[in-house]
């Protein structure tokens, strides 16, 4: 991987992490459309750490009042019901499942999972099924709704992009527009959950950058850096956007690009 194969890499997570169009789906078809080798999950683990940087900095009031208020909600009772100590709850209860499936399904992740005829019907499946989340969700529900068994359902769709092409944001905000919440309650409760299972995947990964089968070192940063500039200004878009618009543009887009690349697929101009 070359110095330009990076920064595209890298401006293609930034934009695409946050928007529920599903980033390791980019970051495998981008490379096969290009003739460039498949960058590898490590590679898509550990550059995220570049666009969860961006969360933590656009979040760092919410987060540091969610951890402090959790952890002073150990010891002090009344505290429990504030909705930041209830966040920290819901937060770290949500990532068990994405944490015990990721370890579980490792091997099927890191192979199978990669397929591109696998991640085109994922795009166009999940994409649909955001549409039907959006049409159907009352939107009522805000971020301050939030209650535990909401907060684990939540958790479990944070499971599903596992698979390239599910997305992250998207399967999170799908669930949380089933359950009736707003656009933009679905967007911020999304990017808060991801922080402990992406950290934790990107440190997990971390290992392989530099060895023998993993991505190498230079490139690696290079494009974790570039995703996180881009990721920051994508945060900022997107709660703009969803606030105002639905989410059929995404949808369009991700059916669109499903059936474009099972075409390709299809025709063997590029293969799986």
């Amino acid at each position: 991987m070359d110095v330009l194969q990076a920064i595209v890499l890298g401006l293609v997570q930034g934009l695409t992490e946050f928007l529920p169009i599903s980033s390791s789906a980019h970051l495998l078809i981008v490379p096969k459309l290009a003739g460039w080798g498949d960058p590898g999950a490590a590679f898509t683990a550990v550059i995220q750490l570049g666009t969860m940087l961006a969360v933590l900095i656009y979040f760092w009031r919410d987060i540091v009042r969610i951890t402090w208020t959790w952890l002073r909600s150990l010891w002090t009772p009344e505290l429990r019901g504030d909705l930041d100590a209830r966040m920290g709850w819901y937060i770290g209860l949500g990532t068990i499942p994405i944490s015990v499936a990721g370890l579980l399904f490792k091997d099927a992740i890191e192979g199978p999972a990669r397929n591109l005829w696998l991640n085109a019907a994922m795009l166009i499946v999940f994409g649909l099924l955001l549409l039907v989340a959006d049409q159907m969700g009352r939107k009522k529900k805000e971020v301050a709704d939030l209650n535990m068994r909401d907060g684990l359902v939540i958790g479990a769709w944070q499971m599903l992009p596992l698979i390239p092409g599910a997305s992250r944001s998207g399967s999170t905000m799908t669930g949380a527009l089933f359950l009736g919440y707003t656009r933009e309650a679905a967007a911020r409760y999304s990017f808060l959950l991801s922080i402990p299972a992406v950290i934790l995947s990107g440190l997990f990964e971390l290992r392989h950058v530099g060895d023998g089968g993993g991505p190498p070192v230079a490139p690696t940063l290079i494009a974790t850096v570039v995703s996180f500039v881009v990721g920051y200004a994508s945060i900022a878009w997107l709660l703009r956007y969803v606030a105002r618009h639905s989410t059929t543009v995404f949808v369009v887009y991700r059916v669109f690009a499903g059936t474009f690349l099972l075409t390709l697929l299809a025709l063997g101009v590029v293969q799986s």
